[in-house]
């Protein structure tokens, strides 16, 4: 039978006057048509009559058998599922407490990852697609580290281990190991268990992070500059002899700098919920012409207020993506000792080409997801927690620009929620 190689799309005439599209994006195969994306289920679970008939019914009962008809759990195992591994969360430094002796390493900006002895399991519970030849060579009992590929590419780390097609992208990451949560005694025992571990049988895709001895304040600031100017996202300080503790804990700091800057205000979205009738969030310019959205670090009296169109606005992020786009920029002020131009600017629309679009919020326990995916004059919203199916809502329009309204509209009421995009 015929099939899609990875990347590749496909026209099949179908009951309409114009084609569906058939596609295979890193194993996830999918289908413009009414059927496949109104189906209230993970679309690497979903299958039509179309792909039937392009890739036979085997091939498609074996793709989405396995994935729709898991091994039973028990109550338990669900429960820990939803809830996630049990990992040790770190606290942030005070930028004065003395750490001295403590254990200092780089800050992976990676994807975390704990194994569990049979597979790598994210933050939120959900298992990694690594192919078998990646986890060769791995230990039967759990390790806590962080699936990473090299600075800067956070990005792109995301992008591989997301995929479900176990594919050869997988090669450019690394499972890199900093603790061995079941290994009885202190930190620099688990610490040498997977060292002697990786030494003993070298994993081809398993290593330990590297640690050495913090020697006080001047030591890890000057430690911090080298890191964070070489693209680094900052430092973790580990408690001599600490125990491997489920949740937050001060044993287990993190360090890292924030950037300020400055960007000009552009448009202004509104907020929803509890910010309803007022700013959602500030859509921003920089010198350079990136454009992005700044929703948190406003009080109420200034999302009353919020700065003008042409305003120059101070700002603070963490780091710059791959796309030159600041992460997590939370808003100082404006610069009223800069003249802003005249406030003739338009407001910058939300993006209103077709495709699916992915928006997760995160915060106080609750992990949710929700999507909009627009093809023509049909729109499938898809919302739910993160790791479940979720729900699937579809809505139908006599024009296109209708449904380019309705989902801007969708889009600037989940940002002033919070919702990031993914």
């Amino acid at each position: 039978m015929p099939d899609l190689l990875d990347g590749e799309t496909l026209e099949m005439k179908g009951s309409g006057a114009k084609p569906y599209v058939l596609k295979n994006t890193g194993g996830v195969y999918s289908c413009s048509c009414p059927a496949w994306r109104n189906q209230s289920i993970a679309i690497e679970s979903r299958t039509c009559k179309h792909l039937r008939k392009l890739r036979g019914d085997a091939a498609e009962q074996a793709r989405v058998g396995a994935l729709v008809a898991p091994r039973q759990t028990t109550q338990g195992e669900a429960a820990e599922a939803r809830l996630g591994p049990p990992l040790l969360l770190a606290e942030s430094w005070d930028n004065a407490q003395d750490l001295a002796g403590w254990w200092m390493s780089e800050k992976l900006d990676g994807v975390r990852a704990y194994w569990d002895g049979t597979r790598l399991i994210s933050r939120l519970g959900n298992a990694f697609r690594a192919p078998g030849w990646f986890l060769e060579g791995f230990p039967d009992t759990p390790l806590d580290g962080e699936l990473w590929i090299t600075r800067r590419q956070f990005q792109r780390t995301v992008s591989i281990v997301r995929r479900q097609d176990e594919s050869d992208h997988w090669k450019e990451v690394s499972y890199v190991a900093f603790d061995a949560p079941a290994f009885d005694g202190p930190f620099e025992a688990r610490l040498a268990f997977v060292r002697e571990h990786v030494d003993r049988r070298p994993p081809p895709y398993l290593r330990a992070h590297e640690h050495f001895a913090c020697e006080g304040v001047e030591h890890l600031r000057a430690e911090l500059a080298r890191v964070e100017g070489l693209g680094g996202e900052g430092l973790m300080l580990r408690s001599p002899a600490s125990a491997y503790e489920v949740g937050r804990s001060v044993t287990l700091l993190k360090v890292k700098s924030f950037r300020d800057a400055e960007a000009r205000v552009v448009g202004h979205q509104p907020g929803a919920g509890r910010h309803k009738g007022r700013l959602g969030a500030l859509l921003v310019e920089l010198a350079d012409g990136t454009k992005f959205s700044v929703g948190t670090g406003f009080s109420d009296a200034q999302r009353e207020r919020p700065p003008g169109i042409g305003s120059l606005i101070s700002f603070r992020y963490q780091e710059l993506t791959e796309g030159g786009v600041p992460r997590f920029p939370s808003y100082l002020g404006v610069r009223h000792d800069v003249a802003g131009p005249s406030e003739s600017l338009e407001s910058v629309a939300a993006p209103n080409s077709s495709g699916r679009r992915r928006y997760e919020l995160i915060e106080c326990g609750s992990a949710k997801f929700w999507e909009v995916e627009r093809d023509g004059c049909e729109v499938v919203v898809r919302y739910g927690r993160i790791g479940t199916a979720g729900q699937s809502k579809p809505k139908s329009f006599s024009d296109e620009a209708s449904a380019i309204r309705h989902v801007e509209g969708l889009v600037e009421e989940k940002m002033g929620k919070g919702y990031a995009e993914v």
